[in-house]
């Protein structure tokens, strides 16, 4: 294939009047763009036959602006973000129709992700095509954070992303093209408007009819307009982004006006909400024949074209036989690639130590630990919100000096919008799998739900690409209650975290495990949740020694007070009142056994099952509402794994099932405490 500059410049020629494009170069784009059309129309027929490609959303009518935007772009140097209508761009872009096959019928050997993914969802990773979500336009953010990481290590790409003009209609792409703007970074976005969202017409979506015109007060977005039935026009629009994203003045969104040939998808009926004339008029529009024209008209013979035809014909045979050929994903391959493999200390292999000294509270181990690993790994980075601004830092002070110390370029605030804290994030880890990126996904747990579906997309990226990428986060969120904070301050969410897999999921009690658990979640590879009890940061029941380089493993949970008569399972706050009815009932004669969980996601399932086979009761005490809490996971593993040494009913203690107030009054009422565990602890002891 030309390079890229050539195409484009030949494509600038011909539009100023001067010579046009050469034959050899007419023939290559004559090729790409039939190709593409050949398996464009072939995709339904797998589905027709049950072979596959049960998803397909047809490109046909965005010809010109696909083509040109696979040109322009650089295999090996730039980074492509595809959506799922982008079969062209892609083939453009350097994955070969083979390749597009294997994704479209699920096959092991698709580069994309073994069959992992929706048909339709192109990648090829090794070539920089990255594998995107089915998730709407969210591939904004990580395109917006990867050209971030662009700019901050100064390198020579350019990321593009591509979209559909009713995904602009998205909060999160909203933020991602304000944070690009604001922070003028490398990016391309490249949308393809053909006037649908499934069948919601355009003039449902924004008042402006050309979308991108909602942008238009950005200071340092060129907005770039053009034909993408054209293919010259569309290289024009495509050269002129690039150029302007070259000198450093900000992104670039090249807003193409495209026709949908056919359905949204093989599972729409356009028929439905498209009458006759208007289906005639776009089918007339079609970009193939059109091109084909400007072919003859400009020097190719139709003996040449058909030849390329023809030769493409067998070129889709040839991948077809291949592709049908390939092997089909083994069904145990379900448990490969789930989350990386974390880093394990060889000094505290099992996350406890005997050190004596100083004790330090939950906030000074944070910030230290923080500190220690960012001196460590200069590829570590931390962003949220009020993270850095003179003398704050965060409204905890868990990052108070680190911008002092490390700059701005590795500690900096971001604006008040969660799903682009998290979703930059995931973007910016893919420039090196050296970096690492803490960011304070929300100033409270209760804050966190704007982010719930890039962590969502986090969970499940690095099996959706079958281990090719692994986004390295640490996401810190302060969580729980009992600081008079009421609504969107008292929050519990494990809960919910903890039924993804993908992620990892720590909660510390004390001091050693709030440094020990933040420096293994640093220093593995893969996505954690790391939920600091703010109840926790200063208080005199969490304080702790801390010794150098002290670190926790994942999923091992550590016994605070051994005991025969009863097991009580608890993490973060709720420990602490476990410990303190442990020493109360002790007194009365009951030997009780407190296991701190820890980590929750992976769950230290060995642990509980030897307490409480030791035990034979057991009660569960955690912050968060009884009903749908954690515990009832907590309580099942235990009935089904201990059950035939269990001597009484597996009592729980956690919040009512209730809001928590802001009144102190009220949020006592709600929240668990050392009675409540005390008297579920009796109530267990008394079988």
């Amino acid at each position: 294939m030309l390079n890229t500059p050539t195409l484009v410049n030949a494509a600038l020629s011909a539009l100023e009047g001067k010579s046009g494009p050469s034959r050899e170069e007419l023939c290559q784009w004559y090729e790409l763009m039939h190709l593409g059309r050949i398996l464009d129309d072939k995709a339904p027929n797998y589905l027709k036959q049950a072979i596959g490609w049960s998803y397909h959303a047809p490109c046909a009518g965005h010809d010109g602006i696909q083509l040109a935007a696979g040109l322009a772009f650089r295999p090996g140097r730039d980074y492509l973000f595809p959506y799922y209508r982008d079969l062209l761009t892609c083939l453009a872009a350097g994955i070969t129709p083979e390749e597009l096959l294997l994704n479209g019928i699920s096959k092991a050997t698709d580069v994309a992700g073994a069959g992992r993914h929706m048909s339709n969802h192109f990648g090829k990773p090794s070539i920089g095509i990255q594998n995107v979500s089915s998730l709407t336009g969210n591939h904004t953010q990580h395109a917006v954070g990867l050209a971030r990481a662009v700019k901050t290590y100064q390198r020579d790409h350019i990321v593009f992303c591509s979209q559909g003009e009713s995904s602009l209609s998205e909060g999160y792409c909203f933020e991602s093209i304000n944070g690009a703007d604001r922070e003028k970074l490398p990016v391309v976005f490249i949308v393809q408007d053909n006037g649908y969202g499934i069948s919601v017409p355009k003039r449902d979506q924004s008042a402006n009819s050309d979308i991108c015109d909602n942008f238009s007060g950005f200071p340092n977005l060129c907005i770039i307009k053009c034909d993408g039935l054209d293919l010259l026009d569309s290289m024009r629009a495509m050269e002129e982004a690039l150029a302007y994203v070259r000198t450093g003045r900000g992104p670039a969104m090249v807003y193409a006006h495209c026709v949908r040939i056919g359905s949204h998808s093989n599972s729409d009926r356009h028929e439905l909400y498209r009458d006759d004339a208007e289906r005639a008029a776009a089918k007339a529009k079609d970009p193939l024949p059109k091109f084909r024209a400007y072919c003859l008209e400009n020097g190719l013979s139709a003996d040449e074209l058909a030849a390329i035809e023809t030769d493409n014909q067998a070129r889709y045979l040839a991948a077809h036989e291949k592709a049908m050929a390939a092997p089909n994903p083994d069904p145990a391959s379900i448990y490969d690639f789930i989350i990386p493999e974390a880093w394990v200390s060889e000094q505290f292999p099992d996350g406890t130590h005997e050190a004596r000294g100083e004790t330090k509270s939950v906030i000074a181990a944070l910030n230290q630990t923080l500190k220690e690993e960012f001196r460590l790994n200069p590829d570590t980075y931390i962003w949220g919100q009020d993270m850095a601004n003179k003398e704050k830092g965060g409204i905890f002070n868990v990052s108070k000096g680190l911008q002092q110390e490390f700059g701005e370029a590795r500690v900096f605030n971001a604006p008040i919008a969660e799903d682009f804290i998290v979703g930059t994030a995931n973007g910016f880890s893919r420039l090196n799998d050296k970096i690492r990126v803490v960011v304070e996904g929300a100033e409270f747990a209760d804050y966190i739900w704007p982010a719930a579906e890039q962590i969502v997309e986090t969970s499940h990226d690095y099996w959706r690409s079958n281990g090719q990428f692994s986004p390295n986060i640490t996401i810190r969120i302060a969580s729980g209650g009992y600081i008079g904070g009421g609504l969107y301050h008292s929050q519990n969410v494990e809960g919910w975290l903890t039924t993804l897999p993908g992620i990892r999921v720590v909660v510390p009690a004390f001091a050693d495990d709030a440094a020990g658990l933040l420096r293994t979640a640093i220093r593995s590879r893969g996505t954690t949740l790391y939920l600091e009890p703010k109840f926790l940061y200063n208080s005199k029941l969490a304080h702790a020694v801390v010794p150098p380089d002290f670190a926790v493993p994942f999923g091992k949970a550590r016994v605070r007070r051994a005991g025969t008569d009863l097991t009580i399972l608890a993490y973060g706050t709720p420990v602490h009142f476990a410990l303190e009815a442990a020493a109360k009932l002790e007194k009365e004669g009951h030997s009780v056994e407190v296991v701190d969980l820890r980590s929750l996601s992976p769950l230290d399932t060995e642990a509980i099952a030897r307490s409480v086979k030791k035990t034979h009761r057991l009660l569960i005490a955690h912050e968060d509402k009884v009903f749908g809490g954690f515990g009832g996971e907590l309580a099942a593993i235990a009935a089904s794994e201990c059950f035939p040494w269990l001597d009484a009913p597996v009592e729980r203690v956690g919040s009512e099932f209730t809001p928590v107030g802001f009144n102190r009054i009220l949020e006592r009422a709600t929240l668990p405490n050392t009675a409540k565990v005390y008297e579920a602890a009796l109530k267990v002891l008394s079988f």
